[in-house]
């Protein structure tokens, strides 16, 4: 007895070797039918047994390629048609875009070895992959993914690729970007004054030689130019530090290897996993005994980890071949502020006098896209940057959301899309200050909107009225739904963990837009994505000079405690900073006069104090900087230390966090010459039990509100203090729920507006096309449809 069924599977699964697959699995198993890409995903029919096909339907899960992943499997039965053979049929572009478009992918082990096997024709090409690796969404240009349209199109086939191309047997079979030195592209040494010095292998080996004698290089890769250089020359670092105007901000490094990386870091098993894994981030890794031994300080001054990730390209693999070096530093090559570089004129203009050479290769990147960082805490990995290798994956949602638009915040930018239960997000963009950055923001979006099919019904913004982003919203000329900023936090966390129902939020972050025009960010909200309270913050300060006093610490701190402690706080300032005596009487003017200092209540603003008040970093060079050296002093081990003392009082049902006492005694025991490491703990001790102090007294007044916290904020990117406040509150009673598919900081926001946008204007109510990964498609004739 036969019978047929007609399958559809969606997921990651074009672009992955899905096709060639099922072929396989057809053979081996005896099915006749069809197989073919369209913009829902991949449509099967099998003709066969029943048993068969269940077997078959089974291992279709079970046994699928490396870089696929499903979301669905649905199938209908059909009726037979006597098919003698199974087929892959050409790619159907026809209907609306329901596809998940593939990951770039590192070079995987088939494909090192036959690339430095002298036997092979691939021999040493810079370039080789197949359907388990390689560029993806960088070289895309319109869906489905099939070579024409991809920057691939270019470049036609040899006969020998044309030939594994067409093998369903061959790995390489529909793998877009294949290519050979004879038909591919190709790598170019350039002088910065455009002088071709060596193509080919001609060029690999004058680059190796170019960074063995501690020249800059620029290389161009997957997702965009780095600037690279021996990581072990410290003449050659403090060089592209100069030149790039990177005083201290630490450079990522690519290790030769795993054994090269454990050499200078530690490690642990899973570290190791994802460093090998084919997403290939930045792992931020704890510097070890050895390190100073083998690298220079000035990579990563004043802090104890060193953002380390493995060759992830052919390109790369090579120069370490070949190289004596067994470290690069491997950093963006973008301007400060300004959007990733990738198109080969923009780069060579700005590059020169920064870099010495450009090794570049004709293969044009239609998208850019910057490496992603993950750090790995005793719990689970969490994001700094989601970007190459997990972009544009999506996220299911748990309610419809298609149509919904968020733009996210104004740093460490990311958008989302809603498609129907899917969720994508964007890239990481960085800052939008620029103009540069918010033409690359809009093309970047606009391009994601088109592949994806979106229809723009709603667009949720940063409530915050000078966001760029409320200029992008302007112009889409649909609905806009303004998202509190620490709300769209929430909310974020809420949907990582799928959480029902209102929940506490604790949320520590750097800055935000408050409803009484305050800058909020020491946080405790209880709500979900329809709604929030506010129920505790920490005391406003004064902020003088306003994003001035982000810039320099000092600032920060000078008008923290003369806000706080009033005349005595401005003699403990000039104490603290005697070079800055007459600037610390104009702050005390201006915070007496309220004049150009907002006030604000963030946990960001508070570490940036205390980390000046310690003279650790009074004058910040790169986002963050404060917060970060003062917690990489923190040291190994979990040493008991008291909390500071702290006031909590209540008006009208928001009870106000006052850290007076705390800040005027770390500010004496300072000047009493006390070393900064004891007072960084009691400070971290401090602010987690004051949290814990918080959550527990609202919950005792509220028992309805439950025992379930989210932990969200850029400050939650401090390991230590994450980890023991969410010790502390379950040995409390409470469950605790972190990010960890997203950043915790900004770069997670714009799932959470996403969420919020959809609940406020009910589009997951008055959405009619419901298809999920909880239900079957529609029914086309009728037939008994089943999802498997």
């Amino acid at each position: 007895m036969h019978e047929a069924v007609k399958i559809l599977v969606r997921g990651r699964v074009q672009g992955v070797g899905f096709r060639p697959f099922v072929f396989r699995l057809a053979q081996e198993t005896g099915l006749k039918g069809t197989v073919q890409n369209n913009m829902d995903g991949v449509r099967i029919v099998w003709e066969g047994s029943p048993e068969t096909i269940r077997s078959a339907m089974k291992r279709l899960v079970s046994e699928r390629p490396r870089l696929s992943r499903i979301d669905e499997v649905t199938y209908e039965r059909a009726e037979t048609a006597g098919l003698t053979d199974f087929t892959i049929l050409e790619s159907d572009r026809d209907g609306k875009s329901s596809l998940v478009i593939p990951v770039d992918s590192a070079v995987c082990g088939d494909c090192l070895h036959e690339m430095r096997d002298p036997g092979n024709f691939r021999y040493r090409y810079p370039f080789i992959n197949c359907t388990q690796c390689g560029p993806r969404y960088s070289i895309i240009d319109a869906l489905p993914y099939d070579r024409p349209y991809t920057s691939m199109k270019d470049f036609p086939m040899c006969g020998k690729c044309g030939e594994e191309y067409r093998d369903p047997h061959n790995r390489r079979h529909h793998a877009q970007p294949i290519a050979c030195d004879a038909c591919g592209p190709h790598v170019s040494l350039i002088e910065m004054d455009g002088t071709v010095l060596g193509q080919r292998d001609e060029a690999v080996r004058l680059a190796v030689r170019s960074l063995e004698s501690g020249m800059i290089m620029a290389i161009k890769g997957i997702g965009g130019y780095h600037l690279a250089c021996d990581a072990a020359n410290r003449a050659s670092v403090e060089k592209l530090r100069q030149r790039k105007n990177r005083p201290e901000r630490p450079l990522a490094i690519m290790a030769a290897s795993v054994d090269a990386a454990k050499r200078i870091a530690v490690m642990s098993d899973r570290e190791e996993s994802l460093l090998r894994s084919p997403e290939a981030p930045i792992v931020l890794l704890e510097k070890s005994a050895a390190y100073a031994r083998t690298l220079p300080e000035a990579l990563a001054p004043g802090i104890r980890t060193i953002g380390v990730m493995l060759p992830y390209t052919p390109l790369h693999h090579l120069l370490f071949d070949d190289g004596k070096f067994s470290y690069l530093v491997m950093t963006s090559a973008n301007p400060s502020g300004l959007p990733i570089l990738y198109e080969d004129a923009p780069a060579r203009a700005y590059l020169d006098g920064i870099a010495d050479r450009i090794l570049t290769h004709n293969r044009p990147i239609l998208h850019a896209i910057d490496d992603s960082v993950v750090r790995m805490s005793e719990r689970a990995p969490f994001f700094l940057r989601r970007s190459r290798g997990y972009v544009p994956d999506p996220l299911p949602a748990r309610t419809n959301v298609d149509g919904v638009v968020a733009l996210g915040g104004q740093m460490k930018n990311t958008f989302a899309l809603g498609r129907r239960r899917q969720i994508f997000i964007g890239p990481h963009l960085g800052d939008l200050s620029a103009v540069e950055s918010v033409e690359h923001y809009e093309k970047t979006l606009s391009h994601l909107m088109k592949w994806m099919g979106i229809e723009v019904k709603t667009v949720a913004v940063d409530m915050h009225p000078f966001y760029s982003t409320r200029s992008v919203a302007e112009k889409m000329n649909k609905p806009v739904v303004p998202v509190q900023h620490h709300h769209a936090h929430l909310a974020s966390c809420m949907e990582e963990n799928k959480l029902e129902g209102p929940v506490f939020g604790v949320i520590l972050d750097g800055t935000g837009y408050g409803e009484d025009g305050n800058i909020w960010g020491f946080e405790v909200l209880y709500g979900d994505a329809s709604g929030y309270r506010r129920l505790a913050h920490l005391r406003y300060t004064p902020l003088p000079g306003g994003d001035r006093a982000v810039l320099e610490p000092w600032r920060n701190a000078a008008g923290m405690l003369i806000g706080l402690l009033g005349e005595r706080g401005r003699r403990l300032a000039g104490r603290l900073f005697p070079d800055k005596e007459s600037s610390i009487a104009v702050i005390s003017r201006m915070v007496s006069m309220k004049l150009n200092s907002p006030l604000a209540g963030t946990c960001g603003r508070l570490f940036d104090a205390v980390s000046a008040i310690l003279g650790i970093c009074t004058e910040s060079t790169y986002d963050g900087e404060a917060a970060i050296r003062l917690s990489e002093h923190l040291g190994p081990g979990n040493v008991n230390a008291p909390p500071y003392p702290f006031v909590v009082t209540e008006k009208s049902g928001l009870k106000e966090l006052d850290f007076k006492p705390m800040i005027e005694q770390i500010t004496d025991e300072r000047l009493k010459g006390v070393p900064p490491e004891p007072l960084i703990r009691r400070f971290h001790e401090t602010i987690i039990s004051a949290c814990c102090s918080l959550v527990e007294s609202i919950a005792e007044e509220n028992p309805g509100f439950g025992h379930r916290v989210v932990l969200s904020g850029g400050s939650m990117n401090n390991p230590f203090l994450s980890l023991r406040l969410s010790e502390s509150l379950e040995a409390r009673g409470f469950s605790v729920y972190t990010h960890h598919l997203l950043p915790s900081g900004d770069g997670g926001l714009c799932l959470g507006q996403l969420m919020i946008a959809a609940a406020k204007s009910g589009v997951s109510i008055a959405c009619d096309d419901d298809r999920s990964d909880t239900r079957p498609i529609s029914s086309s004739g009728g037939n008994e449809i089943k999802k498997y």
